[in-house]
């Protein structure tokens, strides 16, 4: 394992000091333009509707995180419902005590030295006492309840942001799903515009029926120019064609025979 480790690192030094070598301190630059136009390459490769519904995909994954926040968001607006009644009581609370330390305060400022309270009978020292730890854990609590407001105050801050929050990935997901249905019909639009684009038509029996069409054409128009030009002949008087002469028997004779004029006239007396 160690010998493969080695050999690794010693090609890779050999091919970092080749590629300094060769484009010296720009290999780093040459490097990321070719890992570049790899990935754009190799993108460019991916068909559109993968990458369509890869999108969809990426939007479907987003409700989970959706669930996740909803759910926080449903803890938070708890604790916070929780946490107002807990300030509402010892807001309450703190109210009563109030009031009995002030009456407390009153009976200790009277001349009286005794004090009867539910069929009791207390001591000034007493009241006085009892009005001092009651002035101790009112202060307690009217602290307690201004940290809870303070804890109040940003809970509902995080929640309000939170809300917010679910709220823009609602909306994100509505409007990146109605971008997809939009994409979706580009789409086949396209793909129908190169279907017909790219529609095959064997072209050679149209080709061979056009040549059969064009050849009795040139048929037709020959026999059309035959009949044309036989017409023109036919149609004039005959010039040029002689009449046969009748046959001159008696000359004929007379050339034969040498025969002349007196000749022939002895021959038809006797």
């Amino acid at each position: 394992m160690a010998f493969f480790c080695k050999k690794f690192v010693i090609g890779a030094a050999v091919l970092a000091t080749l590629g300094t070598f060769l484009f010296g301190r720009d290999v780093v630059s040459y490097v990321k333009t070719a890992g570049t136009s790899v990935r754009e390459a190799v993108k460019a490769e991916v068909p559109v509707d993968f990458e369509v519904e890869r999108a969809r995909k990426m939007v479907e994954d987003l409700v989970p995180d959706i669930r996740r926040c909803m759910h926080v968001i449903a803890e938070q607006q708890v604790d916070v419902e929780t946490l107002q009644g807990e300030i509402q009581e010892a807001e309450l609370a703190m109210k009563q005590q109030k009031e009995a330390m002030f009456t407390l305060r009153s009976d200790l400022e009277s001349n009286e030295t005794e004090f009867v309270y539910a069929s009791r009978t207390y001591s000034k020292d007493e009241i006085r006492n009892d009005l001092a730890q009651r002035f101790d854990r009112f202060k307690v609590a009217s602290d307690t309840v201004k940290r809870n407001a303070q804890i109040l105050r940003a809970r509902e801050k995080a929640l309000d942001a939170n809300r917010e929050k679910l709220e823009n990935m609602l909306s994100a997901k509505m409007d990146m799903e109605v971008q997809i249905e939009q994409l979706e019909a580009r789409l086949k639009s396209v793909q129908a515009a190169e279907t017909v684009s790219n529609l095959e038509i064997d072209s050679s029996q149209l080709t061979r029926a056009k040549s059969l069409i064009r050849d009795l054409n040139k048929q037709l128009d020959v026999k059309e120019k035959l009949l044309d030009a036989e017409g023109k002949f036919s149609g004039l008087i005959p010039v040029d064609t002689k009449t046969k002469e009748k046959r001159d028997v008696v000359k004929q004779m007379d050339e034969y025979f040498k025969l002349n004029v007196g000749d022939r006239v002895a021959i038809q007396l006797k």
